[in-house]
């Protein structure tokens, strides 16, 4: 242990242990991060203890975030560096009165005080994250309030551009967006312990970072590469030990025809059923990471977590074969924004209606500087796609500019008799997503071109929610066809028509044959 001087303090035997103080007990984890790297460290047993009465919880960036990131860096043309605090948690010291057990051959019988934010102790995340959060706040950085982990700065560029600075922080994993990134980092190093250099990241939450370049304009990508590749280094090895190995070269994630739902297949022992379950904990990362052509098929076997089939297994290991084909996919941060055809988008007169609706802009937001970003959206929906309880399936990709920053699949809470109502609900749950992402923009301070642009596949759900005068039919659809409408009065979005073969939200809805599959994959990742 190299921090005993930092992280313990040993009582001399005239010593008396402070009042309220519990003993623990403290060991070796070792460990397998969601990159895959294997760590171990020296932990606290914090179990033993009751919850202390402060916050114990520390929150992490979301990875929506973390792609809007890159996204808004070439976009604004800032650069970005990463750096990574070595021994985070020992930086804070701990609001919790623990003792240590005897460690050490020349400790035997002595008493240690835990004084700093060892892991496994409840407080530690809080700890750390509260001490970090007074060392950014003291650099002249606001944490913004749709995401606390992303802290900004105005700055203003030599030729006179105002901008913000970001900073992004997860546990103890930084990165700087900054026309001079390395000035930041430099207050940090004056701070706390750097592992290395700061550095153009290279990898991030087990991602492979890759500048990239499209006719000239540098940008950013995000791949999945390696993590897949240890993914299924390790699935292989496993394999091995029973005979087994992945087979074949699909084109598609999951076996043409396949219905997870109608699997009658004998169920998997519970230590098969629990390694299915860590199966499919990789493969969501792997999604997160950017790989959405699987994103579907993941989501569909996800249903079966409690009872998982052999069949759900030969599917599992099926996906884990075509991403083993598969496996070079990249997520491209472009930031061009796309030039559409305006007289798609029809603008009518919405005030007898709806009144003077207009959008809601949180008024406690930050100036916006920077280049506008567009919105451009995709909804869909597969009616009564479950062949069990007939429930139809949304899926959802939301765009900035070219880039892809948010997706869902999810099946739909209620069984909807047509495939306009399956879409409505579709619809909804997309106004939502677009105005969950509009405040984290406008909190971020990144100015917003206009409404968002979305499109759907049914003409039904576009006309109602488009032309005022169009009525409904059916009641039950009542409330999201007037929470679709209301934010098309208040210029949210707008709404345009496009076939199902360019709707690339079609692959988070259903598995595709595989013609159809590579195209709307060739639309979305590299």
């Amino acid at each position: 242990m190299t921090n005993n001087a930092a992280a313990f303090k040993f009582l001399e035997p005239d010593e008396s242990i402070p009042v309220g103080s519990t003993w623990i007990p403290c060991h070796m984890v070792f460990n397998v991060k969601v990159d895959l790297i294997r760590k171990a460290r020296y932990v606290a047993g914090g179990h033993w203890t009751d919850p202390p009465s402060q916050i114990t919880y520390s929150t992490v960036v979301s990875r929506d975030s973390v792609r809007k990131a890159f996204l808004i860096a070439a976009w604004n043309d800032i650069d970005i560096l990463s750096a990574d605090i070595g021994n985070a948690y020992l930086n804070a010291p701990t609001k919790e009165l623990v003792q240590g057990p005897e460690f050490g051959p020349n400790r035997v019988g002595q008493t240690v005080l835990i004084i700093r934010a060892l892991y496994g102790l409840k407080s530690s995340g809080a700890a750390w994250h509260s001490l970090l959060a007074e060392s950014i706040h003291a650099m002249g950085f606001t944490a913004s309030l749709a995401d606390p982990d992303i802290w900004y700065r105005a700055a203003t560029k030599p030729d006179g551009t105002e901008y913000y600075e970001y900073l992004i922080v997860y546990v103890d994993d930084i990165l700087v967006l900054s026309h001079c990134p390395k000035d930041v980092m430099k207050m940090f190093s004056k701070i706390y312990h750097l592992k290395e250099e700061p550095t153009v990241p290279k990898t991030y939450l087990g991602a492979t970072i890759l500048e990239w370049s499209i006719n000239g304009d540098k940008m950013w990508a995000m791949s999945a590469q390696c993590y897949i590749k240890e993914a299924i280094r390790c699935l292989e090895s496993e394999l091995k030990k029973s005979g087994q190995r992945l087979q074949g070269k699909p084109v598609t994630p999951m076996t043409p025809g396949y219905r997870p739902e109608l699997d009658v297949s004998p169920l998997l022992e519970p230590d098969q059923a629990s390694y299915y379950m860590s199966l499919i904990g990789i493969l969501h990362w792997a999604v997160e990471l950017g790989r959405i052509n699987i994103y579907i098929d993941v989501t569909l076997l996800s249903s079966f977590l409690v009872q998982p089939r052999v069949g759900h297994m030969n599917e599992v290991l099926h996906i884990f074969s075509y991403i083993k084909c598969h496996e070079n996919s990249k997520l491209v941060f472009d930031p061009n924004p796309q030039v559409w055809d305006e007289t798609q988008f029809v603008k009518y007169d919405w005030k007898e209606f709806y009144g003077d609706v207009i959008e809601a802009i949180p008024p406690n937001a930050p100036p916006p500087r920077g280049n506008p970003v567009q919105l451009n959206v995709f909804v869909d929906a597969d009616h009564a796609g479950n062949r069990v309880t007939r429930r139809s399936h949304t899926g959802i990709l939301i765009y900035l500019n070219s880039a892809p920053i948010q997706w869902y699949s999810k099946a739909q809470a209620t069984v909807e008799t047509s495939t306009f109502g399956s879409e409505f609900i579709a619809m909804r749950i997309a106004v939502e997503m677009i105005e969950a992402m509009k405040y984290k923009l406008y909190m971020f301070g990144i100015p917003i071109d206009g409404p968002a642009n979305v499109f759907c596949d049914n003409k039904s759900v576009v006309t109602n929610s488009t032309v005022p005068e169009s009525t409904l039919k059916r009641k039950h659809n009542a409330i999201a066809y007037h929470r679709v409408r209301e934010a098309v009065a208040a210029g949210v979005l707008r709404i345009a028509f496009v076939f199902s073969k360019h709707n690339n939200a079609d692959l988070l809805t259903k598995p595709l044959p595989g013609n159809i599959l590579r195209a709307l994959v060739h639309n979305i990742l590299w």
